[in-house]
């Protein structure tokens, strides 16, 4: 008994010991972090290397603020947190530090700064009676020539969904994601006559990630061996916040840039033309971006010619089928950009062990419908009839199947595909028996080429 206690004891010891290597090799946090400096974002980089104006422009901002009304999305009742941060303000009157092109004044809290101004004037008059008259007098603030308006209008949650995992005899594993995206407007004021000189938006996603595996298994009727390891990753909201502001300071300066609405703050000569080529390429790629940041374009062409090579198993009236490899060939042709009509040849074995082996080829003609035709990566479903021959009668069969397309470039793709066929007749082996009908199922990964127009 005691010996079976210390086993039990130096088992939990290990595995303790396990748990914690596993910890530091996935990267998880045992330790409490020092305060660290700020991230710096890819965006920050972009403006603080853009070219210096001649002169810098005074701009004021009142309110920069969550528009949205957004709460953090809960799965345990309601949570009263937002889910934009509310420091909006002060995250773009850095960026326009950063920018090097604007000086900020404050206008947030405005009533703060004349306060305080009054004080020291106050305190001025009642305790330095006797100063010299002729001391300088509190300087004038500064006014904006322009006013910085906008905010976070929009916040939209699980724009991106989903995940992949499986499971085999108690041991398994996961991987899922989501989604949010930002979305930010910003407009410039001209404070001499109100016009809104330009207005630019700009949108940034947030990623969520996490990663699972799990041992679940019987060592025998009376002990259970369960594990788990997992790590989550959820990108900080106000980060994303941040490189959605960056980017529309700096597509603010480079639109008043090309519209000329910066005045004498530009200079002729800094060479404006590289930045502004660039930005142009950026908004041309822009132009057929969709949600998730794709591009979706028309990739497949009008016609194609493929071929594939399948997993084949027939499922029939004797026992022990065998799996056996065949092939189909053939050609679509694409009524609209999600439907297809294909013509194919196939080739398949039927045979059971030792008892029957029978080689059979025919046509077959399908309906096929692409779920994403402007994707590179699309889905896709089709059915149809068909007929197969060997030396014996000819037997009617139909078929449904789906699978998964990938483009490579504009005239390959590579295809993998699951088909269920069904036969009209239940005597493909010579042998009715049941009511059952025969049928076959075929796993294939071939390839596609395009060609024509589109």
């Amino acid at each position: 008994m005691r010996t079976y206690t210390y086993t039990r004891i130096f088992f939990c010891s290990f595995l303790l010991c396990v748990l914690q290597a596993c910890s530091s090799i996935f990267g998880l946090p045992s330790d409490p972090e020092k305060p660290t400096m700020g991230e710096v974002t890819a965006s920050t980089a972009e403006l603080k290397k853009l070219p210096l104006p001649k002169e810098k422009i005074v701009v004021g901002v009142y309110k920069f603020r969550d528009q949205t009304g957004q709460y953090k999305p809960s799965e345990n009742g309601n949570n009263w947190s937002t889910a934009v941060p509310q420091g909006t303000t002060t995250i773009l009157i850095k960026a326009l530090e950063d920018s090097r092109w604007f000086i900020p004044i404050e206008r947030e809290n405005i009533a703060n700064l004349l306060n305080e101004r009054q004080i020291i004037r106050s305190t001025r008059q009642e305790y330095i009676k006797d100063a010299d008259k002729n001391a300088q007098s509190l300087p004038p603030l500064l006014y904006a020539g322009i006013l910085l308006e906008g905010g976070v209008i929009s916040y939209d949650s699980n724009i991106l969904t989903g995940g992949l995992g499986a499971r085999y005899f108690g041991i398994g594993a996961s991987t899922q994601y989501r989604q949010d995206r930002i979305t930010i407007y910003l407009r410039a004021v001209s404070t001499l006559n109100g016009e809104i000189l330009k207005t630019v938006y700009t949108s940034k996603t947030i990623l969520s990630t996490s990663v699972n595996g799990s041992f679940f298994r019987y060592i025998d009727t009376e002990r259970l061996l369960e594990a788990e390891v997992g790590l989550t990753q959820n990108e900080p909201v106000q980060l994303a916040v941040t490189e959605a502001i960056e980017k529309a300071v700096k597509s603010l300066i480079v639109e008043g840039i090309q519209d000329k609405i910066w005045g004498k703050s530009i200079d002729d000569t800094a060479g404006y033309q590289a930045l502004i080529k660039e930005y142009n390429n950026e908004q041309e790629n822009n132009t057929g971006r969709a949600i998730g940041n794709r591009y979706p374009d028309n990739y497949r062409q009008k016609v194609s010619v493929f071929a594939n090579v399948e997993a084949q198993k027939v499922k029939d009236d004797y026992v022990n089928p065998k799996m056996n490899i065949g092939g189909k060939v053939g050609i679509k042709y694409f009524l609209t950009p999600n439907l297809n009509v294909e013509l194919s040849g196939n080739y398949f074995t039927l045979e059971n062990e030792n008892i029957v082996k029978r080689n059979y080829f025919g046509p077959e003609v399908n309906l096929e419908y692409l779920l994403f035709p402007k994707y590179r990566f699309s889905p896709y479903v089709y059915g149809g009839v068909g007929a197969f021959y060997s030396k014996y009668k000819p037997q009617y069969k139909a078929q449904v199947g789906g699978g998964l397309e990938y483009m490579i470039n504009r005239n390959f793709s590579v295809r993998a595909s699951a088909q269920y066929d069904l036969g009209f007749k239940d005597d493909w082996e010579g042998l009715v028996n049941g009511k059952r009908k025969d049928q076959a199922l075929r796993f294939g990964l071939g390839i596609n080429f395009y060609f024509g127009n589109k």
